[in-house]
């Protein structure tokens, strides 16, 4: 089994697998794709993504477990090669109204094991940075 998807092994032209140290970097951009789709947008897969922020953060700071809640469940269903997922809230000291979570996980994939983290941003308007 490689390590990424056949679509983006052909998009490449090669169709080649990718060597191990691709899997982190290929994980990220399946969490940037996933935590910028609302739940409802995939006609294949109505449960993919998160809950629309927008919809919730009226309720700000209430909503962060909801948030927090929904970008976890979504890592736990969508992403395999990832558990132990924890999600975490992060306050940001100079703007308290900055949305940030910080994720980590237990690889779960056959060539590497280890832990990773990522962060996230949340922008107005729900796009979310991921790195």
């Amino acid at each position: 089994m490689g390590s990424r998807g056949l679509l983006s092994r052909i998009a490449e032209g090669n169709g080649t697998l990718a060597p191990p140290g691709d899997v982190v970097e290929s994980i990220a951009e399946h969490l940037r794709n996933l935590l910028n789709t609302r739940k409802g947008e995939s006609v294949a897969s109505p449960g993919y993504g998160i809950l629309d922020l927008n919809d919730i953060v009226h309720s700000y700071p209430s909503a962060i477990p909801r948030m927090t809640q929904s970008i976890r469940q979504a890592i736990q269903e969508f992403e395999p090669r990832l558990k132990s997922v924890v999600v975490h809230y992060n306050a940001d000291p100079v703007d308290p109204t900055a949305l940030r979570f910080d994720i980590t996980a237990q690889l779960a994939t056959r060539d590497r094991r280890g832990m990773v983290r990522f962060h996230t941003q949340v922008h107005p308007g729900g796009r979310v940075d991921l790195w």
